[in-house]
């Protein structure tokens, strides 16, 4: 599939790298997030922002992050819990970067790895990259559902949308940030990260992978997806295709109203 209006990346060029951190409840995990992400040397040639996303937390996790004083890190809060999906569309809204990459406020995903999507940019000039459970080659999960719910997803993404990936279902997902602000996401739950990828490919767009590892925690330390969110995201798929939801947005910088509040 061609990738239109992507330009090869040039070894002069700047790129800056917007990474999203969505957050609910995650006291235990989120100061360690935010550090490893900002020890990761991304590269020459790439800066970095960090929009930390805070899902109106009542564990702790709020004042934690109330207490951040760094140029490099922005604070958004939700005045009431909204979803993750909307969590990502809000950060989508704040980025200034040239990319953004999805890290889960949890430990299940290292930060470290994120220079290797953007070595991945640097080579082929790939308007999205996605991190690959599968292709790591040590495929490790609690639960089998949560296996078995990522190969359906898979599969019929790829039977949907012609696609070719491995792993649709992970959670580290690098897009160039102007055509993810021109996607008309309207989700709100964990189906948006399926509705992102829906229409990254709907686009044109093709989606590269890189091998990830993956670290997989149960419910009792806070995983939160559920059955009844696959079947959502099988019903996001099928609307999708359906073209039941635009692809693009008529405004491109239509800004979402999130009644949130904001601190550097």
């Amino acid at each position: 599939m061609v990738d239109p209006g992507t330009v090869a990346y040039q070894p002069f060029m700047r790129m800056k790298l917007s990474v999203i951190i969505c957050c609910y409840n995650e006291i235990a995990t989120i100061q360690d997030v935010i550090a490893r992400t900002q020890a990761v040397d991304l590269g020459n040639g790439w800066t970095r922002e960090i929009i930390v996303v805070d899902n109106f937390s009542t564990d702790g996790t709020r004042e934690l992050l109330q207490k951040i004083d760094d140029p490099e890190i922005k604070v958004i809060y939700h005045e009431r819990n909204m979803g993750k999906g909307m969590s990502i569309r809000t950060g989508i809204n704040n980025i200034t970067g040239d990319y953004l990459i999805i890290q889960d406020a949890d430990k299940e995903y290292d930060p470290a790895e994120h220079p290797k999507f953007c070595r991945k940019v640097e080579e082929t000039g790939a308007t999205a990259v996605y991190g690959s459970r599968i292709l790591g080659g040590d495929v490790k999960y609690e639960y089998a559902h949560a296996y078995l719910g990522v190969r359906v997803w898979t599969f019929v993404t790829n039977l949907l949308f012609g696609s070719k990936l491995t792993d649709v279902g992970t959670g580290t997902k690098m897009v160039k940030a102007d055509v993810a602000k021109s996607l008309h996401l309207t989700l709100t739950g964990f189906n948006l990260e399926f509705e992102l990828t829906n229409k990254v490919l709907l686009s044109g767009y093709e989606i590269v992978e890189v091998p990830i590892n993956y670290d997989p925690r149960t419910y009792a330390e806070g995983k939160k997806i559920t059955i009844a969110d696959g079947f959502k995201i099988i019903m996001t798929m099928l609307r999708d295709r359906l073209k039941l939801s635009p692809t693009l947005k008529k405004t491109v910088n239509t800004a979402v109203n999130n009644s949130q509040t904001v601190t550097n």
